[in-house]
């Protein structure tokens, strides 16, 4: 009889996953820049999106910032003081938790906190993000509104109407009210109202420097607490450092905002 030309299952076991490759990759070239750079930190974000943080890239062009899963880094920095590369680097590990990265930097510790205490950026409100305010739309006329923009205000919404090409709102209508999570729909209403509610910023938390082969807390405990609330009631966006070797980083574009 002869063999059957029918598709069959061939299994895939025994080649080697990709994801095991790119952390071993990540790791590697974390440990060369312990090697490069004489000061690594221990950050936290909050409302990261993918052009405010090429913006801070291009401004330390000499550094490097690593962002993934937090695993992989503290095995890269050693998790003990048998696998250290150098002297405590391993004590940072265990402060990598929720939203937080590493920072390589030959730069002082001057230059990178007076950098980092003062860089902010205001930004729209995205879905899920707790509203800082309360906003309403007042009865009556838009008047500085497209009537184009009609349709979708009442998609998303608002209740209105078109009165001789002006958008009217039929009555006084919150948007959102402060402390509660926006909605897609109220974050879009926002945007088109440029009503910025979010704020990208980036905390140093902990210093290790190859001079004192030490760890240093920058911040209060309190301090710390409340930096790791902030980002942690963020989304957790991830970023390759590299464009040029995508693997650097085992991350996930998809989850960034522009």
């Amino acid at each position: 009889m002869p063999r059957s030309k029918r598709s069959k299952v061939v299994t895939l076991a025994r080649t080697q996953k990709r994801g095991t490759v790119r952390k071993d990759g990540l790791i590697e070239r974390l440990r060369t820049s312990l090697d490069e750079y004489a000061y690594v930190y221990v950050f936290s974000f909050e409302n990261l999106r993918t052009t405010y943080l090429k913006d801070v890239r291009d401004k330390w062009e000499a550094s490097r910032f690593y962002l993934g899963k937090n695993k992989v880094l503290q095995v890269g920095l050693g998790r003990s003081a048998s696998e250290e590369r150098y002297k405590d680097v391993h004590f940072l590990g265990k402060h990598l938790t929720g939203n937080r990265g590493l920072f390589f930097t030959n730069s002082p510790k001057e230059d990178v906190l007076s950098f980092f205490n003062t860089y902010k950026q205001d930004d729209h409100a995205r879905s899920g993000f707790a509203a800082t305010q309360t906003v309403t739309v007042p009865e009556g006329p838009l008047v500085d509104w497209a009537h184009s923009l009609e349709p979708l205000l009442k998609k998303l919404g608002m209740p209105t109407r078109l009165v001789k090409g002006v958008i009217h709102v039929d009555r006084e209508w919150t948007v959102c009210k402060e402390g509660q999570p926006v909605t897609p729909e109220q974050a879009k209403i926002l945007k088109l109202m440029d009503i910025k509610m979010s704020e990208f910023k980036i905390t140093m938390l902990y210093m290790w420097s190859k001079d004192s082969e030490s760890v240093e807390q920058l911040l209060s405990d309190e301090e710390i607490a409340a930096a790791t609330s902030d980002s942690s009631s963020s989304s957790c966006a991830q970023f390759h450092d590299d464009d040029e070797s995508p693997e650097v980083i085992e991350l996930d574009l998809n989850q960034l905002t522009a």
